[in-house]
């Protein structure tokens, strides 16, 4: 049984001094009364799937907030207010803050025509407002999110029997909990959420073997959706 008054915070973890950061940042977030936080950090994983559910199957909070160690949460309200949403609509499964509403054929969801949400954001070089559209209700149903914040509210098994890697497994989970019969929400944000300090993104590391991957595994998925 999934205790409904604990949030785990699960983090892959290479790098101890930025995770020590993005710690400071969720231990400095209001904790909406009569709930309590974990935080679970795995080292020296051979992938983030692996990792994910390493964390999964160690908490028994029903809220799990899966993010990259280069996260910074700067909304003091973070929780109460992702708990919002999920209470709006019991079948929204997961939340993310950057999201696309179609996956295009080549199942990279930052290519779609339909983005949505925003963040500080550093994957230019510098670090600057990633604006993209805004969510004019309490939030938006999408997809696919990006990967460097995934909350849920609901476990599934991420796929560590197809990927081993880096990349695509968010768009995996995405899809995962839409087959659920989920839904995945993006939600409002007056000032953005969470700063995402990543750098130039790395695309030799693996990035188009799991893109064959994801389309192997998920091409009948997303055809025709964009």
């Amino acid at each position: 049984m999934l205790d409904s008054k604990k949030i785990c915070f699960i983090t892959c973890v290479n790098n101890e001094k930025t995770y020590e950061k993005s710690l400071f940042s969720i231990k400095n977030l209001n904790i909406p009364t009569n709930f309590k936080i974990e935080t679970i950090y795995i080292a020296n994983s051979k992938g983030i799937t692996q990792a994910y559910n390493q964390g999964m199957q160690n908490s028994d909070a029903k809220y799990k907030v899966y993010m990259h160690q280069d996260v910074f949460i700067i909304n003091k309200n973070f929780i109460s207010d992702f708990i919002t949403v999920f209470e709006q609509d019991k079948n929204i499964g997961m939340i993310g803050i950057l999201g696309s509403k179609t996956i295009p054929a080549n199942g990279v969801w930052w290519k779609s025509q339909n983005l949505y949400g925003k963040v500080y954001d550093s994957h230019t070089g510098k670090l600057e407002l990633l604006q993209l559209n805004t969510v004019e209700n309490k939030y938006e149903i999408v997809e696919a999110i990006d990967g460097f914040i995934m909350i849920t509210q609901y476990d599934l098994p991420w796929r560590e029997d197809i990927f081993n890697g880096w990349h695509f497994y968010d768009t995996s989970q995405s899809i995962e909990f839409k087959k659920a019969g989920y839904k995945i929400a993006i939600p409002e944000q007056t000032e953005p959420w969470c700063i995402h300090d990543c750098g130039i993104v790395n695309f030799k590391n693996g990035y188009e073997e799991c893109r064959r991957i994801f389309l192997n595994a998920y091409a009948k998925n997303i055809f025709p959706t964009d």
